[in-house]
């Protein structure tokens, strides 16, 4: 990752991945699905010395932007997201009540993502792809061979279709398009460990058996 800086906070009771994503030749960021604990969110955006741009966001479960106004007080950045998912993040006071979680309902997105967008960091460009299933506005932000890849997918498993709006075959059908990526594509996932396109196709059961992922 040349020229890219991509640090990790894990941060809420869903252990949900942040990431701060830095092109070091200009020092501009991004902050990718504050899910929580917005405190620590701003420090580390404050201790990476960056200029933060905007916040994207991969989907809007209550996991994924739960820290989002708080992190927008100390930065009023503009925030990206897929309309498709505006009814998955006007309800998310509602939804963490079922969890019995605090959460401070935020103000709503400045843009809309679409599938095939090209989003600028500095002079870094990443492809948005539009992968719904998980959730209907669920996307991945893709730079040559990196995916921030929410909720889709995971070392060693796939987000789940059993919630509200979910759908299992759009989720079928994400799992597909990314795995048409070079098997060396890194992942970094919305929750767990960072993984490879490679990886994931020949050991994930979620993905092995999918109609249209052949083996290489």
């Amino acid at each position: 990752m040349i020229g890219m800086k991509i640090t990790l906070l894990t941060v809420g009771p869903f252990e949900e991945n942040s990431y701060l994503v830095i092109d070091e030749e200009s020092n501009r960021a991004v902050l990718i699905d504050p899910g929580d604990e917005p405190d620590r969110l701003i420090a580390m955006v404050r201790e990476s010395g960056a200029t933060l741009d905007a916040i994207w966001l991969t989907h809007a479960h209550i996991d994924h932007i739960g820290g989002l106004a708080g992190v927008r007080r100390a930065y009023p950045v503009p925030v990206y997201m897929h309309p498709a998912d505006r009814p998955v993040f006007d309800r998310g006071a509602t939804q963490a009540a079922v969890y019995e979680l605090p959460f401070e309902q935020p103000d709503p997105p400045d843009f809309e993502l679409a599938d095939g967008d090209i989003l600028t960091l500095g002079d870094a460009q990443f492809h948005v792809m539009h992968t719904p299933g998980h959730a209907p506005g669920h996307v991945v932000f893709r730079n040559d061979r990196i995916v921030l890849g929410g909720d889709l997918l995971f070392a060693g498993s796939v987000g789940r279709t059993d919630l509200l709006l979910s759908d299992p075959d759009q989720m079928a059908d994400s799992l597909v398009r990314i795995c048409e990526l070079d098997d060396e594509t890194v992942v970094f996932p919305g929750h767990g460990p960072h993984t490879t396109i490679g990886r994931e196709r020949a050991t994930n059961p979620w993905v092995t058996g999918l109609a249209g992922i052949v083996p290489r």
